[in-house]
């Protein structure tokens, strides 16, 4: 095989990898992963051959791992330069800027309707999927310096607490930039929902969330000012 040709078949293997990761990406956004099969995949994404995912990716698990990666490079390169643009801040907004602004930034890159939003959001539903998220987070050093940044501008916090604030950080951003991707991608005229409105609105939720009093004892009821009167 000449050498045109092995760049021809090159491309092609791209192209058909891009086709299936487009594709799998939509119906697992619309349908959910537990409920398309990568025949299923193969089909829609125009593959003769409905074993065409597991021959370029392998397994579902394989196939969803390279869906993230393939958003989460280039956020992590976006929020890498965000990082070094507001080392030594001590406003805790700033750094949680560098955790949200990064991943809007590069939805409203992709044009308009986008899927990965609500492709998360599918995976962040399913515990057996959502480990590779958390796993392809842990290879990003960028997010350790945001929180090493945030808590050096935050009160003394429990480590328990801490924990918490992250999780829901996490489980915010993803439900809300879902939220979005769905208005915008129905393409409902509204003055309320864009990619920078889901920005700054995150950004100012979490600052509140970080920010919010720590309750150390347990909520608890008056009984005797809720006990009903005897009878």
């Amino acid at each position: 095989m000449s050498h045109n040709q092995q760049q021809t078949k090159g491309h092609r293997s791209e192209a058909t990898r891009d086709a299936i990761l487009s594709t799998a990406e939509r119906l697992f956004a619309e349908r959910g992963l537990n409920n398309v099969s990568n025949r299923q995949v193969s089909e829609a994404a125009g593959q003769g051959n409905n074993a065409a995912v597991a021959y370029h990716f392998g397994t579902k698990t394989d196939l969803v791992r390279a869906i993230v990666r393939r958003s989460s490079g280039p956020i992590a390169e976006r929020r890498r330069a965000l990082v070094e643009r507001i080392s030594g801040s001590t406003r805790p907004r700033d750094w949680i800027s560098c955790w949200v602004l990064p991943v809007v930034e590069h939805f409203e890159s992709l044009g308009s309707p986008t899927w990965h939003a609500r492709f998360g959001a599918q995976v962040n539903a399913e515990p057996e999927f959502r480990q590779i998220v958390v796993e392809e987070a842990l290879t990003d050093p960028t997010l350790d310096v945001i929180l090493e940044g945030l808590n050096r501008c935050l009160p003394p916090l429990p480590a328990d607490v801490r924990i918490a604030r992250n999780y829901m950080t996490r489980q915010l951003i993803v439900s809300t930039l879902a939220d979005c991707e769905r208005v915008l991608a129905e393409g409902r005229e509204t003055p309320y929902v864009s990619w920078n409105k889901a920005a700054n609105t995150l950004a100012d939720a979490l600052v509140g969330l970080w920010l919010a009093p720590v309750t150390t004892e347990p909520p608890s009821v008056d009984r005797e000012a809720n006990r009903r009167p005897a009878r």
